[in-house]
């Protein structure tokens, strides 16, 4: 009964609470929000087969900003779901007044009537994501594995009951997908693959407390205090949660469900674990040892105060996509919040784990979930989850009042049967003014699948990597293609350890035919033409600049295996890459692969322009005081050679320039892109080769940075 107290104190004073003050503590007091995530994990496949048996449920349609949609699970004293009501029987208000019900249906969804039914079909596109999605029988969940707030230790605790809900719960049709705080939306993919899901929970492991960086990302704060990565990674989780709600609220109506794996949020460390760098743990922080020290209740104060108003943010978000958050604690009935080893009191133990207990239990409550938590049989708990997944009604009304007033707005739903049990979500926060002219605006255009296609390109290298690579082809003059192939040397990152500390020197390459026939094998650059330093000469110092080397072969496919080695011959980094090498020898308009080359001076680009030998580079990042030349070579049937234009497109596709064709002094032509003239971002140079007997066309995406 106590918690239940505290959930209905956090829940109504909190909101009054923070109309008043949230936003200027919040104002003051909290860290940019993060930008640039990076998933820190795999992602699980998605795969698929359409299932032409069954037809996917016609989605509901909305009649405007206002529609508000609720999800109403009504039980009986036991528990069991009823599901026998009418629409009669349903009462809705909104702040007090009367609404009318436009939508009503019953979701029921049996399990067991699946188990001999045809497989259902596997996810392999976002297209069969979204048709699948639509089915009456499938739910949808999101398992979101915080590692940020998991202790190691207890990610191991959680994987079994987990598993169990993945392997002996999920019914066939379910679709599922894991997430990370730091997964970004649109790598978040849903899928029916259980060992995926089941592997990728194995996986977890519980990072809280531990603020040793794990990727480029988090190394930008993590010499910032203790307090402020805490923050930080408390939003970056918050966002992820925002960001899973509002992905499946647009994949259909009807209840959705995130599982947050999380031990709770809090905005305020004691002393002792307020490390002036939190990277280096117990360094320059004299309260390690003294458990005396404690944080002002001011302090105190303002962070929980941020806290609501960060959670507030989470239950618009999620109340608005009609999406239910279930919190998951790993620790099971939870005694401490810090290791015993930590001079914490035991006051103020008990204090921040109340705290961070009643985040998960506003989250749960204020979306229409459940918190297990505090409970040692987690299993059981998971299985209420499926139970409230399988059968509810959907009723939907479109609000009397229409605010777009940016204010929480309080729903109540009532049945005229006696003796039942009603839940439902506690209310919505309307649009604002500003917010309503964007829902009511006609949606962006979308950039061309050509665009699209180029702009994928830009993924940097994973970190680590010791060098980029390129690879082109063009015709030769034996009547086969002309592969080559071109290498640039990646800088460590500050603290980045390499074999011996060298840098690559050369990269071997070997082209091998299918039939596993070796077609090339040699050094890039050639040590012939460019012998190698001394060890000692080059152990520091790479290549400066791009080196390339070509080979000959017929049309089709081609394995290329590349080794990365220092001047003493230690492998760096090696690679595997499957590349089809067309066939030019054909009547059409065709283009060999675009060069791009990097030019820092007038004088350098000159050059590049009259060496016809010269490297490209493989990067695809330039800086606005440089320029960028590209080369391409166009055929076309009967010796023809075509016309090739060039225009600059920005990320949606639309044309902002042509650029000029120039003329190297051997006579070959070129395009040349200054970029002092071009604003941060990315764009896209497409290429087009015109004759009389057709066309052909190439895109190069490239960031301006």
């Amino acid at each position: 009964m106590r918690n239940q107290a505290r959930v209905s104190l956090f829940s109504a004073i909190g909101a009054a609470l923070l109309l008043a003050t949230a936003p200027a503590a919040r104002q003051s007091q909290t860290p940019p929000s993060p930008a640039g995530q990076q998933p820190p994990a795999a992602q699980p496949p998605a795969g698929a087969q359409p299932n032409q048996q069954q037809e996917p449920q016609p989605p509901r349609i909305k009649t405007g900003i206002n529609f508000v949609s609720v999800d109403v699970i009504v039980s009986d004293r036991q528990g069991a779901p009823l599901l026998d009501l009418k629409q009669d029987e349903f009462r809705v208000k909104e702040d007090g007044k009367p609404q009318t019900i436009d939508s009503f249906s019953i979701v029921k969804i049996d399990p067991g009537s699946q188990i001999d039914a045809p497989p259902p079909a596997e996810i392999r596109s976002i297209y069969d994501e979204q048709r699948e999605a639509q089915r009456p029988e499938v739910r949808l969940f999101v398992i979101l594995l915080d590692d940020y707030h998991v202790k190691r230790g207890n990610d191991m605790v959680v994987r079994k009951p987990l598993i169990d809900f993945v392997e002996n719960q999920l019914a066939p049709a379910d679709m599922v997908a894991i997430m990370y705080p730091l997964t970004p939306v649109t790598g978040l993919t849903f899928t029916r693959n259980r060992k995926t899901i089941t592997s990728a929970i194995e996986h977890f492991e519980g990072r809280r407390f531990d603020y040793r960086p794990r990727n480029e990302y988090e190394e930008k704060y993590a010499y910032y205090p203790a307090s402020v990565v805490e923050r930080v990674r408390n939003q970056v989780t918050m966002s992820a949660i925002k960001g899973a709600a509002i992905k499946l609220g647009g994949m259909r109506e009807g209840r959705k469900s995130i599982i947050l794996v999380s031990e709770g949020f809090t905005n305020s460390l004691p002393p002792q674990l307020n490390d002036p760098v939190a990277a280096m743990p117990g360094v320059g922080n004299p309260n390690r040892s003294n458990p005396n020290a404690v944080n002002s209740d001011r302090t105190e104060f303002f962070n929980s105060v941020d806290m609501l108003s960060d959670l507030n943010d989470v239950f618009r978000d999620a109340n608005r996509s009609n999406t239910s958050i279930y919190a998951v604690d790993p620790r099971g009935l939870a005694a401490f919040e810090y290791d015993i080893n930590v001079a914490v009191g035991i006051q103020v133990d008990r204090k921040h784990l109340e705290a961070s207990l009643d985040t998960l239990r506003a989250l749960a409550d204020n979306t229409d979930g459940r918190a297990i938590i505090n409970r040692n049989d987690l299993g059981k708990g998971m299985k209420q989850i499926m139970l409230d997944s399988s059968g509810y009604y959907l009723i939907g009304y479109n609000s009397s009042q229409a605010p777009t007033d940016g204010r929480f707005h309080k729903i109540d739903v009532e049945v005229t049967r006696r003796g039942v049990d009603v839940r439902a979500r506690k209310g919505y926060w309307a649009y604002t003014a500003e917010d309503a002219a964007r829902a009511s605006a006609p949606p962006r255009p979308e950039a061309p699948p050509a665009v699209n296609a180029a702009l994928a390109t830009l993924a940097e290298p994973p970190r680590g990597r010791p060098a980029r690579f390129w690879i082109g082809t063009s015709r030769a003059e034996s009547g086969k293609s002309k592969v080559t192939f071109a290498w640039e040397p990646i800088p460590p990152a500050p603290g980045e350890r390499r074999p011996g500390d060298e840098a690559a020197a050369y990269v071997t390459l070997t082209a091998l035919a299918p039939d596993g026939r070796p077609i090339f094998r040699g050094r890039v650059p050639d040590q012939s033409a460019a012998p190698a330093a001394t060890p000692a000469a080059s152990a520091t110092t790479a290549p400066a600049g791009p080196a390339s080397g070509s080979f000959e072969a017929a049309p089709g496919r081609l394995q290329l295996r590349i080794m990365v080695q220092t001047a003493g011959g230690q492998v760096m980094d090696s690679s595997l890459q499957e590349v089809t090498v067309p066939d030019y020898s054909t009547v059409q308009v065709a283009m060999g692969t675009p060069r791009v080359f990097r030019a820092r001076t007038p004088r350098e680009s000159q050059g590049i322009a009259a060496n016809a030998a010269a490297a490209p580079t493989a990067d695809r990042a330039f800086q606005r005081t440089e320029r960028m030349l590209v080369k391409v070579d166009s055929y076309g049937p009967g010796g023809e050679t075509p016309k090739v234009t060039a225009r600059l497109l920005n990320r949606l596709g639309s044309a902002m320039s042509d650029v000029p064709v120039l003329t190297s002094p051997s006579g070959e032509p070129y395009f040349e892109l200054q970029l002092a003239s071009i604003a941060l971002g990315e764009y896209v140079l497409e290429l087009k080769a015109t004759a009389a007997s057709g066309t052909a066309q190439e895109m190069i995406a490239f960031r301006v940075r």
